[in-house]
C-alpha cells in the first residue's frame, strides 16, 4: 500500500550484502551451496505445480550459482586434484541441472541437491571451526588439508 514490501525487500538486501561483505571466504563458499540449494528445491517445487517459466528461473540461478560462483572460484594450481575433482562434479551438476530444465526431471534435481548438501556439510565444517584469539589467512594448502579431512 505505501511500499511497505519495497522497505522490507531493501533491508533484507542490506541483511544479505552485509553478511556478503562480513563473511569469510569459506562463509561465502557455504552461502553459494545454501543458494543453489534453495533454487533447486523452489525449481522441483514449480515442477510438482507445473509452473515451468519459475522452474526454469530457478534452474538458471542454480546453474549460475554453480559456474559463476562455485565453479569459477576454483583454483586448480593452489587447490589440486580436490580442485579438479571439484571442478569435474561442478561440471556434472549443471549438466544435470540443463536436463532437468529441459525435461523437468525432479530426479536430477534431487540428485544435484544431494551432491550439495553433502559438499555443503563439509565446507558448512570448515566455517563453523572456531576461530582463533588473532584472526589469521590460511594459506590454499591448508584449506586443501581441511578439505581432505572432511572428505576422508
Amino acid at each position: 500500500m505505501f511500499g511497505f514490501n519495497a522497505g522490507v525487500n531493501a533491508y533484507a538486501k542490506v541483511g544479505v550484502e552485509t553478511g556478503v561483505v562480513a563473511a569469510s571466504p569459506t562463509r561465502l563458499i557455504v552461502m553459494l551451496y545454501e543458494g543453489a540449494i534453495a533454487a533447486c528445491n523452489l525449481a522441483i517445487k514449480h515442477i510438482r505445480e507445473q509452473d515451468y517459466a519459475s522452474k526454469s528461473a530457478d534452474l538458471t540461478k542454480a546453474i549460475s550459482i554453480i559456474e559463476n560462483g562455485l565453479r569459477a572460484s576454483l583454483d586448480s594450481k593452489a587447490g589440486g586434484e580436490i580442485a579438479d575433482s571439484l571442478d569435474s562434479l561442478y561440471a556434472y551438476m549443471s549438466k544435470r541441472l540443463y536436463l532437468a530444465n529441459s525435461q523437468s526431471d525432479i530426479a536430477a534435481v534431487e540428485e544435484v541437491v544431494r551432491l550439495l548438501n553433502e559438499l555443503n556439510e563439509a565446507w558448512s565444517a570448515l566455517a563453523g571451526q572456531a576461530p582463533d584469539a588473532a584472526p589469521r589467512q590460511e594459506t590454499p594448502q591448508q584449506n586443501q588439508h581441511q578439505l581432505e579431512k572432511a572428505y576422508s
